[in-house]
């Protein structure tokens, strides 16, 4: 064979093996998934601040000085307990002067009802004008009007007086005291807050500010679990019990308030404490369920092999199974899905292997030598030292 025949056929031979390379299909592989039964659930993350279910600030409506304290912080305090006194001089010594008013009042009465009998007698006899009796009959009304104000008077200061006795109005826990004895308080233009008493520290509640973006997903019933910084190891549960309507606007940022119960028999947690809550949305349990990723996918006819057959259906939604040669389409009825996973009501059985992706040779093999690539590993020595030898 001359040189020059030997160059055209191995030209010929390379541009073969070109051509063989390019028209071959690549080898493609498959990641495989199961349909299996499980729980499908979707949340919405918040932060909110635990707080008693029940709470009363307790004041004054009386000015004066605080002359007795019988509770502190954590006291525990019934209904009707007296838990402070305010000094009564002075309301002593306005009661006594209203009632003294009372009393003379009382008497300025009993003087015009006399002499309004006696003007009734005389002009009924003729003796005295119309007018002189209308004069005394006004002055034995407006001396009774002058008794029913004095006697308002009296019992006014009587409640007053009562008010310096300061009572618990629940059964609770005092967790604040605003005062101390001998301080002055002033109820001329509101009532202060003495203390602060939580009726059940066992039953709290979490408020949340629910994002204006998910607060459509979120209804009353829904479980929630949640924990506190004080506790990272407990996870504390609970359900939502109100959606308030009433929306806050914070930099731009509406948020609407959700009420979390808090069932707290061990004490553990307090008011005021930051809760990062977790609202169960969706929750559907022990269910068919499947990738959702699987129910994209579809095969590509042009880059499977010569030997494969597809055997599609028209059906929406549908999961692809292998078998030997054959890419078979198995159509379902899908459910709920989180994104993640996907509810299957019927069409297949638990424990089939359905196609969830598929790759081929080269694309596998630099999927792989990425997946496998430490950065933090120090590449091979340039061997320089050598080169130059």
């Amino acid at each position: 064979m001359s040189k020059n025949t030997f160059f055209h056929f191995s030209l010929f031979m390379a541009v073969a093996a070109i051509f063989a390379a390019c028209s071959s299909k690549p080898e493609a592989e498959y990641e495989m998934t199961s349909v299996v039964k499980g729980n499908i659930s979707t949340t919405v993350t918040a932060t909110g601040t635990i707080e008693p279910v029940t709470s009363v600030e307790v004041g004054t409506q009386v000015s004066g000085i605080v002359a007795k304290i019988y509770v502190d912080y954590n006291s525990v305090v019934k209904a009707g307990q007296v838990i402070a006194e305010l000094d009564r001089t002075n309301l002593l010594s306005t009661l006594e002067s209203q009632r003294a008013n009372l009393t003379s009042a009382e008497s300025a009465l009993a003087y015009q009802r006399a002499n309004h009998d006696r003007y009734k007698s005389l002009y009924d006899k003729g003796l005295i004008s119309a007018n002189d009796y209308e004069q005394a009959r006004l002055s034995f009304v407006q001396a009774q009007q002058q008794v029913n104000t004095a006697r308002q008077s009296v019992k006014r200061a009587e409640t007053d007086l009562g008010y310096a006795t300061i009572t618990s109005p629940i059964n609770g826990v005092v967790l604040n005291k605003a005062v101390e004895e001998g301080q002055t308080v002033a109820a001329s233009f509101s009532t202060p807050t003495l203390f602060t008493i939580a009726q059940d520290l066992t039953d709290m509640r979490v408020i949340a500010d629910i994002d204006e973006a998910d607060i459509g997903d979120v209804k009353e019933g829904q479980r929630v679990t949640f924990t506190v910084d004080a506790f990272p190891n407990d996870i504390f549960q609970g359900a939502v019990t109100q959606v308030r309507q009433q929306a806050t606007t914070e930099s731009n940022v509406v948020t609407y308030e959700v009420v979390i119960s808090a069932p707290n028999a061990d004490l553990k947690l307090k008011p005021g404490l930051t809760a990062n809550v977790t609202i169960f949305t969706l929750e559907k349990n022990d269910v068919l369920t499947v990738s959702a990723k699987s129910l994209r996918f579809a095969p590509n006819e042009a880059l499977i092999a010569d030997d494969e057959t597809i055997e599609g259906c028209e059906a929406k939604n549908k999961l692809w199974v292998r078998q030997g040669k054959v890419f078979k389409a198995i159509p379902v009825e899908i459910g709920v899905t989180n994104g993640t996973m996907t509810e299957i009501i019927s069409g297949i059985t638990a424990g089939t292997e359905v196609i969830e992706d598929m790759e081929f040779g080269a694309q596998a093999d630099e999927t792989d030598a990425q997946q496998n690539k430490n950065p933090f590993m120090p590449g091979p020595r340039n061997n320089n030292r050598n080169q130059k030898k």
